[in-house]
Formats: structure tokens, sequence, C-alpha cells
């Protein structure tokens, strides 16, 4: 027997799934992949590539050497339209239609291999939420592991949606009150969480919901994995990351993502990046001539949307705190309507805002004029957030943000929750409380000990994500990459 030696280059195919929250996190780990000897073919959707492509532009899809993008179809109509497709449609088509274009995608890299200077593909590294991936990976015999972007608090509560099926409580009963149900079972989590504060697609009375049955589904076959990775770190989710432990044979914390990305010394990656409308730059600018924590920063992220009503009530809100503010409204924001704002609210603000239709959020949250964030709670605005010691006003829409704001505001003290039924007296109060109150004092210091913390978490010279994440390559994505 001769010794052990390793053949080629490792391969990692990683697949998102096809929503901008989701691209993002996954896109900075496959540049950690490739930074730590990977070679990497990344996949989105012919959607999104041509999403990418008109926000910036066809030289950023060319990749480098050792990092190259694919694609697949999505399984939808084909659209022009510039923004995210219907959430169930896009669930419903990619768990039916997308396994045999990316086994076929996979047969082609391992057919150019010979020719094309790319080595085999040794593993998977897929969204949790893109399962059918699994059946691939078996097919090659190569390990795959399941990047679940969002929060451990989250995936924990996805994974017992099958337990609050057999227990009745859902499909729901919408009686006045239910929602306050407190279940106090799943392990890991906090004792006093409702139904109300879990995953939202559980509020749905038909037994055949697409999200409920796709959440409960994707869950269920995470355990095929070898490994579950989060974007979270010990010292913020401990005690549900015990528990994930004891559920799965491996799970690791590799986060904040953020953090560990900007420690990647540039060697042509910075040029790959992942927003699919375009950044407004400008933005940076207008906060340079800004004071000292005095700009809220509202934003609700790439799938929320809202009605008329609702962001005429945010705006006069806004108005009437008196405060400095940075508003990102993207063009599909109101639901089946134009996002326009009242005229009188443009002159009256005009002096102390700017409205943008994108930026780049994390130079932004980084931005010392920043002072607080109105946010949806997605887990990549939450982890920004954290990363930059900047508390929060929390607007959870839909999916694990009412989790994420039930922790941000009751276990991580750096939140402060609108009612879904926006009233501009409220939003004006919780405003002045986050940027001038005590309220808001005490959340900043809690903010900036969570930063502390996550740096931590990051730290390059042995901090555990960074640990993990080695673990998790060597144990893992390399446990096949040998040759006797």
């Amino acid at each position: 027997m001769g010794s052990i030696k390793v053949v080629e280059k490792p391969h990692a195919v990683c697949i998102p799934y096809p929503a901008q929250g989701h691209i993002n996190p996954m896109l900075k780990l496959a540049k950690l992949l490739h930074y730590k000897g990977f070679h990497v073919t990344f996949v989105h959707t012919e959607y999104n590539l041509r999403r990418m492509v008109k926000s910036r532009g066809p030289d950023s899809i060319k990749g480098l050497p050792g990092f190259r993008f694919e694609t697949i179809p999505d399984g939808l109509p084909p659209s022009d339209v510039d923004a995210t497709q219907d959430i169930p449609s896009l669930c419903d088509s990619t768990r039916n239609t997308c396994l045999v274009p990316f086994l076929s995608l996979l047969s082609r890299l391992n057919d150019s291999s010979n020719s094309d200077n790319i080595p085999l593909v040794t593993c998977i590294v897929s969204d949790g939420v893109m399962s059918f991936t699994l059946d691939a990976a078996q097919e090659l015999g190569i390990p795959e592991v399941l990047l679940w972007p969002t929060s451990a608090c989250s995936f924990m509560s996805f994974l017992h949606y099958s337990h609050l099926i057999e227990r009745g409580l859902t499909p729901l009963y919408l009686t006045n009150g239910y929602l306050d149900t407190t279940i106090d079972w799943i392990p890991g989590l906090i004792k006093d969480i409702r139904l109300r504060d879990l995953p939202s697609f559980i509020r749905t009375t038909d037994p055949h919901d697409i999200m409920l049955n796709f959440l409960k589904g994707e869950a269920g076959r995470s355990k095929r994995a070898q490994a579950i990775i989060l974007n979270t770190f010990d010292a913020l989710e401990q005690d549900v990351l015990d528990a994930l432990s004891s559920m799965f044979p491996r799970v690791y914390s590799i986060g904040p993502l953020p953090l560990l990305h900007d420690q990647i010394s540039d060697n042509g990656l910075e040029s790959i990046g992942s927003n699919l409308w375009q950044e407004e730059l400008g933005c940076l600018e207008w906060l340079d001539s800004q004071k000292p924590n005095s700009v809220v920063y509202v934003n609700f992220g790439s799938i929320t949307v809202m009605t008329r009503e609702q962001l005429v009530e945010f705006a006069w809100g806004l108005a009437n705190s008196n405060q400095t503010f940075l508003w990102v409204i993207r063009p599909d924001l109101v639901v089946g309507d134009s996002a326009l704002l009242p005229p009188e609210f443009i002159r009256d603000t005009k002096e102390r805002s700017l409205l943008a239709s994108w930026c780049p959020q994390k130079q932004v949250l980084n931005h010392p004029s920043v002072g607080g964030f109105l946010t949806h709670n997605g887990w990549n605005s939450t982890v920004e957030s954290i990363c930059s010691g900047v508390p929060m006003i929390c607007w959870p829409f839909f999916a694990d943000q009412q989790t994420i704001c039930r922790y941000a505001c009751t276990e991580w003290g750096v939140g402060m929750e609108i009612d879904s039924n926006v009233k501009r007296d409220e939003v004006e109060s919780l405003i002045r409380e986050l940027m001038e109150g005590e309220k808001g004092k005490e959340m900043k210091y809690k903010a900036m000990e969570w930063k502390r913390r996550a740096e931590e978490a990051a730290y390059q010279g042995g901090g555990p994500s960074h640990t993990n994440l080695d673990k998790m390559i060597n144990e893992v994505l390399l446990s096949k990459y040998t040759t006797m």
C-alpha cells in the first residue's frame, strides 16, 4: 500500500437558493473555500444570472481562475422583471424541476475536467432549502454540506414544523389570542417563545400549503447531509447550537460570515459581488457629510413588500421624528403599485434625508454616522447590524424574521419591535427612543458588546468560527479527497 496522497485540487460546487438573502452568505462561503485552496463552481439560476449582468455588468460573471459561474434553469416561465420571483412558486419549482439540470451540470463539469483544467467535483455545498442536491451527491458518492442561511433558533424551529403539525398547532385555527400560545418544548429555544414568534409559514389554515410543507420537507431531509453549517457564532446562540449538535452528527457555526470574508487578502475575489440590484454608491458620500451616530438607516431587504398605506405611515413616522435618515426603497416595495411617497413628505424632509433604490448595506451599517437601523430582521441584515454595533427597530415581514425579531428584542437586547399594523405615531416614538432615549443607549451598549463578541468568534488567530470552518473543511469536504 502506498502513502496517502491528495489528488488534483478539491472542487466544491456551491448552489444557493435563488434569492438575494440566500446568495449573499453562500457567495461569501464560496470565496472562503476558494481562498483555502478549492476550485469553486458557483451555480446561479439563469434568471438571476441575467439580473446580475444587468446590475453589475457582464464582467461580474467572468469569474477568476478556479472560480467559475454556471447556471441551471429554475423551471419557472421566463420573465424580465427585476424582482425576486414569487417565493411559493419558486420553492415548488426548484424542488420539482432542478435535480435533472443540476445532475447534467455536474456531469458536464466532470466531463470537461479532462480538457479544461477543471478538477473533478469532490463535494457539494448547498443551501438548506435546495435539498434535491443531496440526491446528486449520493449518486456521485461525494460529501455534501447544507448551509442554512438563517439563525440557529430559526433552523431549530423549521425542524419542528412536523411536530407542530402532529400536535395540531398548525394548520392554525385563526382565533384571537391563538398566536400567543407558548411553545416551551422545542430544544434549545427560549421557554417563553410563542407561536407568533416561530417562522411565519405555520400561519395557514390550509394543510396543503406549499410553504408549510416545503419547509417541513426540506428541514427533514437535512438529516441526510454530512454536516449542517450556520452563519452564526457560539456566544450568540449557544443553547440552541448545543441542542442541534445532539440531533445531527456534525453542526458547524462558522459566522459571522461577513467578518470571516473581510479577512481574505484580495486575490481578485473583491470584484465578484452578489447584489441583484444596482447599488447607489452616492449614499456613502452623503453619509460622510453627516454627524456621528445621527442617521437612521431604513431598509426592508430584498423580498419584503408593504401596502401603500404602510409606506405612508413609515414615511410620516420618519418625518415626525425629526431625525436624519437614509431610506432604501426598492422599485417593487409596494404591492401592486409604484413606491411613490407623498410630495409634502419629500418637501418636508429633503434637508435631512436621502432616498435610494439599493445600497452597499455592509458599508452603510459600518459608517460612523449611522446610529440605528429600521429593518425587517432578515438574518443577513441582523448579522451585519450586530457586526457593526448598530441597534435596531424591527418590523419582521415573513419566514424566519419573526423568530429573529423575538431574539433580537428579548434575548440579545439590541432591538425594539414595531407592530405589524404600522402607525406613524409608534414609528415616530420608537425612532426617537432609538436615537435619543435611555432604551436606545442601552441597546447601543448591548450592540457594541455583541460586536466585540462577534469579532472574537471570527478572530483569525483561533476564534471558534475560524476553527469550525477549518474543521468542516477537513472533516467533511475533504473526507473523501484522498487516494491510497
